[in-house]
């Protein structure tokens, strides 16, 4: 597929033109410049065209050891991969000499560009347009993120830069690929054949913690690239990112979040955005990596993002980060190990495991337990299997009474997995109570391996039979 990058100085509108493209909010946009720092991609339709764009941060001239000189070089990365780059100018504020630097490095590099004129809505844009003629990038395209003005020009620009065939070729490949797929899913009498599981599917997982706990440089550790900005300031990452890569032949689309601080504290607006996108990013995946930092691991704030994903039914794994800091590693993991326990008795038996995204130790480890906690969150159990478990459960530690009588629990079934998810079928399920619950679901836990996920149980009354009937006779 076509990959095109858009790029150019911060605030100019990048970020507004991915969503458009995409047609989806995937990027953060806000009204300072800077909003974007690691750069995302998105399947785009413009038009009759597909492609795959790029989100870039801020082109700004700074030294390589800063913030924004890591942002830079992040966006160079985008550009060199890209077959076209979409050199994006702010028609309505005109030139600065930041458009001139970074349009002469792209003359250098000799790559296909295009040149976007944004907010050309805006009164006195005209002045704007005529000036960008002079960074000697071509005749500029002027167009409207944010209303969505003169995107069939931007497609044209688009298609004389990459030329017709580029877009024609792909549109063959793409329907043959389709009339190979229709053809294997037929058996020999020609007709459709049931389909089966696709086991390429990419099992979807985010990373979450605090601020500075290691998230990014452990996905880049993953990946084995400097694809996340990482870095010693506290709260880098804005956006949600995913990225895709492959550990033992399964395919990973992992996402990368902006840390989780207190609610008290999250004062900015772009913050709450942020804090927003990664809440989202919790409830897409299936399996969510807890980072901790290990020199200081629990904190009030680390238990309230475990508690978040359990509640939200994600299938939850810690990762102790920053491993290789530590001295009396033995020590340290017996603490750990009991304070897990006894800190997080809703995911009793959660898998945690300790790790550095700084040298690679322990990500294989990490990713056994991914796999494995993704399993058991997928389990199901026969009704045959729970209806004896309980039957057992019952006779060992019958139900409370309530007025002299004995509480009947009748029957049990799971509905789902992911997390998995239990009705049990009880004369009074008001008074069965919280204690006799836990009791089932710990027996759950024990029984049948569902250890380290959530498990939802609910209690309901059967129906009455002879309501209706009790209806109409009165």
């Amino acid at each position: 597929m076509v990959t095109i990058a858009i790029i150019g100085r911060p605030n100019v509108g990048k970020s507004t033109l991915f969503n458009r493209l995409v047609g989806k909010r995937l990027a953060l946009v806000d009204d300072r410049p800077g909003v974007t720092r690691d750069r995302r991609s998105g399947d785009a339709a413009l038009m009759d065209l597909e492609f795959e764009i790029v989100d870039t941060a801020g082109l700004e001239e700074a030294g390589a050891d800063t913030l924004e000189g890591r942002m830079r070089a992040q966006t160079e990365a985008a550009i060199a991969m890209a077959d076209l780059s979409l050199f994006m100018v702010d028609a309505k504020h005109g030139l600065t000499p930041q458009d001139t630097f970074f349009a002469d490095l792209l003359r250098r590099r000799g790559g296909k560009v295009v040149l976007v004129a944004n907010k050309a809505e805006a009164r006195g844009a005209d002045a704007g347009l005529l000036d960008s003629y002079a960074l000697g990038l071509g005749e500029p395209v002027a167009i409207s993120a944010e209303h969505g003005e003169g995107m069939g020009d931007l497609r044209d620009a688009i298609v004389e830069a990459l030329g017709p065939e580029t877009f024609a070729d792909e549109a063959e490949s793409e329907e043959d690929a389709e009339d190979a797929g229709v053809a294997a899913a037929k058996g020999e009498e020609g007709e459709e054949a049931e389909p089966a599981y696709d086991p390429t599917r990419p099992l979807r997982m985010a990373i979450v913690g605090r601020p500075n706990a290691g998230k990014s440089t452990l996905i880049n550790r993953f990946l084995g690239e400097d694809r996340m900005l990482t870095g010693p300031e506290a709260g880098i990452t804005r956006d949600s990112i995913s990225v895709e890569w492959e550990w033992r032949g399964r395919r990973i689309k992992v996402f990368d979040t902006a840390g989780l601080r207190r609610k008290a504290r999250i004062q900015e607006k772009l913050e709450k955005l942020s804090v927003a996108d990664a809440l989202r990013a919790i409830r897409f995946a299936e399996v969510v990596v807890i980072v901790l930092d290990v020199t200081i691991p629990f904190e009030r704030q680390d238990l309230s993002i475990v508690d978040l994903v359990v509640r939200e039914g994600r299938a939850p794994v810690i990762a102790f980060n920053k491993w290789d800091l530590v001295e009396d590693r033995q020590a340290l993991l017996a603490e750990l190990r009991e304070k897990t326990d006894r800190l997080l008795p809703q995911a009793r038996g959660i898998k945690a495991v300790t790790v550095s995204g700084e040298t690679g130790e322990g990500i294989d480890r990490l990713m056994r337990a991914v796999s494995e906690t993704h399993e058991v969150w997928n389990k199901r159990v026969t009704t045959a299997k729970l209806n004896q478990w309980l039957d057992k459960m019952v006779a060992h530690h019958p139900p409370p009474a309530v007025a002299g009588r004995r509480v009947n629990v009748k029957y049990m079934t799971q509905i789902k997995s992911r997390p998995p998810t239990f009705i049990v079928s009880t004369s009074r399920p008001e008074a069965l109570g919280a204690s006799y619950t836990r009791y089932l679901i710990n027996g759950l836990r024990e029984t049948f391996g569902l250890f380290g996920v959530p498990i939802r149980l609910a209690l309901r009354k059967p129906d009455n039979p002879y309501a209706s009937k009790r209806k109409r006779t009165s």
